[in-house]
């Protein structure tokens, strides 16, 4: 046993070694990831630098960082060494956008498959597939409604981070989207909210797909997500947002508060959401 192990310390000593060790730590561990974009703000900020752990929702199929290149065939069909559940709602998560698997993003899993979504401007229902009596059983009464004889619950998801821009009306910039037949959602009168009598409607629906997730962006008048280019297939989850292992801020400001905290501290912690606020809101979709 001894000489194994002065074996093993010799072999990952050597730059052989070490390079095999941090591959096969990228490859089924953890990967380092930054936030590019303003979409998670102010749960996760632009310059924040994370580690993502890749084996939260199965073991995805690895790939050559960078390049995202596979370097194993798909055994199961399904983007994953080793599946395993998927996303629950409300979970932060790390996944390829499904037109480009390149690219990564990272949002909030709102909904899960065949769960319905309502948006209508600065408010997101969200109807879980289980049925009424679930959602009596498991959300706050105060946040139950009722849209067109369905319940719904109103902003199921409770972190101070998210938010909507009162500068920004997302409906209107819908209405955009959807008649340049780039809107996943659909247009929908419930008459139980407020009319809308310039477009005959006044909300936006989508029903997810079984085993698909839908996913929003914290900033939610600033999130380029799944009320856009659709839902999410499990092959395209990539992990779940670990800790910040460094932060800087657009001036390269270091946010000294928010090195070595965990994501889940960061998200559930007003004092750091306090620390985000003091900065600027963004501008666009990302």
């Amino acid at each position: 046993m001894k000489k194994f192990l002065g074996k093993l310390y010799d072999f990952s000593s050597s730059w052989t070694g070490t390079v095999i060790i941090v591959l096969l730590v990228i490859f089924f561990v953890a990967q380092a990831f930054v936030i590019p974009s303003g979409s998670m703000k102010n749960t996760l900020l632009i310059g924040d630098h994370l580690f993502v752990k890749k084996f939260s929702y199965g073991i995805p199929t690895p790939r050559i960082p960078w390049l995202e290149v596979k370097v194993m065939p798909e055994l199961n069909g399904n983007g994953h060494l080793i599946t395993a559940d998927g996303p629950k709602r409300g979970d932060i998560v790390v996944f390829r956008y499904p037109y480009d698997d390149k690219i990564h993003y990272v949002k909030r899993n709102f909904a899960i498959g065949e769960d319905e979504v309502v948006f209508s401007e600065k408010q997101t229902f969200l109807r879980p597939h289980e049925g009424d009596e679930y959602i009596r059983a498991n959300y706050d009464q105060n946040d139950i409604v009722e849209l067109d004889g369905k319940l719904f619950v109103k902003e199921p998801y409770k972190f101070s981070g998210v938010h909507y821009d009162e500068n920004v009306n997302m409906f209107e910039q819908m209405i955009y989207y959807l008649n340049a037949g780039k809107l996943a959602m659909k247009p929908l009168r419930v008459s139980s909210l407020a009319p809308n009598d310039k477009y005959g409607f006044n909300a936006f629906y989508f029903k997810v797909p079984k085993d698909e997730y839908f996913m929003m962006g914290d900033n939610r008048d600033h999130s380029n997500d799944s009320r856009f280019w659709g839902s999410v297939r499990y092959e395209h989850i990539v992990g779940k947002p670990w800790f910040i292992y460094f932060s800087w801020d657009g001036d390269y400001r270091i946010r000294w508060e928010r090195i070595g905290r965990f994501v889940d501290t960061v998200q559930n912690d007003d004092k750091f959401i306090n620390f985000a606020l003091k900065e600027n809101e963004v501008d666009g979709l990302h």
